[in-house]
């Protein structure tokens, strides 16, 4: 059960005034959870560049082929998903318990918004568990710690890092996070990461307009930049690649263009 006090809390500290980085990407996957500023930058991005709501949604979908993938050809039944975002449909949960009703899923994530609406990512199957951390990607050591209250970290976890590296500016503190996050875990846990990427000029225009609206800042990188998130583990064909190009079904759009890159890697 989600807790009434620490939501009144949460929606006490939102701040209306300035875009969000969640609440925007909300408006983007056809959410209701974001306010008129939000949808007033996302505008404005779009005229600039179209393309990024073709990121948002194939970036969600890759996130079910991805969960999919793990929780049904690999028999991962344990995931912890930093980052986590606004609820939308097929939250992590819900597409692993849909494979595997005994899968665990951990959310992380320490912004008011998505605390104000974590009681939505609390469903769970009775074979299975969900849980919800207020906990800091800047505090790898203090995340695994309270996720193992919910995860057996001697086992293989799928660690998922979808459209949030962004925000940590500097590329060699990001990597160190992830590292810090993976060295713990047994052999046979994954890394699965998604985030924007600096592939067009349109992309790095759109990116420089948001982060002159207020916002807090969203660092797009290069593809050479997501790949070293990989770095010591082996990655999944067909390796790091377009959002749409990664395992696709009959049912994956696939705009071309798509300035947005992931990977699955294993740990050996």
């Amino acid at each position: 059960m989600s807790d009434p006090t620490a939501a009144a809390r949460a929606d006490a500290r939102i701040d209306t005034s300035k875009p969000h980085s969640a609440r925007f990407w909300n408006y983007f996957v056809g959410g209701k959870d974001h306010y008129e500023v939000d949808q007033r930058i996302g505008d404005e991005i779009k005229e600039i560049f179209p393309g990024l709501v073709d990121v948002a949604l194939t970036s969600r979908h890759f996130l079910g082929r991805a969960v999919r993938h793990l929780a049904g050809e690999q028999g991962i039944r344990q995931f912890l998903d930093v980052g986590t975002g606004l609820p939308t449909a097929d939250n992590t949960h819900e597409v692993a318990q849909r494979v595997a009703p005994d899968a665990r899923i951990v959310y992380v994530d320490n912004d008011p918004v998505v605390l104000a609406h974590a009681h939505a990512l609390l469903t769970s199957t009775r074979e299975g568990r969900t849980a919800y951390l207020d906990a800091d990607l800047y505090e790898p050591e203090a995340v695994l710690e309270a996720a193992a209250g919910t995860l057996d970290l001697s086992r293989p976890v799928a660690l998922m890092i979808l459209n949030t590296l962004g925000h940590v500016a500097d590329h060699g503190r990001a990597r160190d996070l992830v590292a810090r996050l993976m060295a713990p875990l047994p052999s046979g846990s994954y890394l699965v990461i998604s985030d924007s990427t600096a592939t067009s000029e349109g992309m790095i225009a759109a990116s420089e307009a948001y982060n002159k609206s207020g916002a807090v800042p969203y660092h797009v990188r290069s593809v050479a930049e997501i790949a070293a998130f990989f770095d010591g583990l082996d990655v999944l064909e067909p390796g790091i690649v377009r959002v749409p190009e990664w395992r696709p079904d009959a049912d994956t759009a696939a705009p071309a263009g798509v300035d947005a890159y992931c990977g699955v890697g294993r740990k050996p």
